[in-house]
């Protein structure tokens, strides 16, 4: 299994048009992030195929991991190197009997509990947010803010992801607040310049001491 990223970059093409799945990845790629997570909630399966084959060939000329949101799926017919599943996809316990021993999967984990819980059925980080407001999802549950951030990640037995509203100029409090690493969707595929935003975030992660960062892997 490879380490967990600190910056997971999350394709959009619901937000924004101009720009397909696979050129979000290259842009991000050179911009320094670490790991590309496809997500493509609406489409058919070979529309949405299409596009994670697309992706998962822009990783792998530059060796950068790609997690699959929600389809295991897609994950399995592209050969992905995860996936990431919410509170009402597939437990992990069954994605890891799919899946296999080296894969990585990550579980949305509101709750302390479910990190737990995460855990317990062989996950190998947890996502929580939304540490501040977003306007990525429609029903977002309330702000968690970094304050809940922080006792989550005290008490989280896997690496944290934070997720929803952060900025190159929050990345700092949040790895403060003991994040592994983070999670950013539309601050990149928003930008005018989505390759220059993610070398800022690429850049207020590279300055936070390395120390104080969770290194933790299952």
């Amino acid at each position: 299994m490879r380490d967990i990223g600190k910056l997971h970059i999350i394709t959009d093409f619901a937000f924004q048009q101009d720009y397909s799945h696979a050129e979000l990845a290259r842009l991000a790629i050179l911009g320094g992030a670490d790991t590309i997570q496809f997500r493509q909630k609406h489409g058919s399966f070979r529309d949405i195929l299409a596009s994670a084959i697309e992706v998962q060939r822009v990783c792998k000329e530059h060796s950068i991991t790609l997690i699959i949101n929600d389809r295991i799926d897609i994950a399995l017919a592209v050969g992905a190197a995860g996936v990431h599943l919410g509170q009402l996809d597939m437990p992990a316990v069954l994605a890891r009997q799919i899946l296999g021993p080296n894969a990585i999967i990550g579980i949305t984990a509101p709750t302390l509990g479910l990190a737990l819980k995460a855990h317990e059925d062989g996950a190998n980080y947890v996502g929580f947010g939304p540490v501040y407001p977003t306007k990525s999802k429609s029903n977002p549950i309330a702000v968690q803010g970094i304050h809940t951030l922080k006792l989550f990640c005290q008490g989280s037995p896997l690496p944290v992801i934070a997720i929803a509203g952060i900025t190159p100029q929050r990345t700092p409090e949040v790895l403060d607040a003991g994040a592994h690493g983070i999670a950013v969707m539309t601050a990149v595929s928003l930008a005018s310049q989505p390759a220059l935003e993610v070398r800022s975030f690429v850049q207020a992660i590279e300055e936070k001491p390395q120390t104080q960062l969770f290194a933790r892997t299952n």
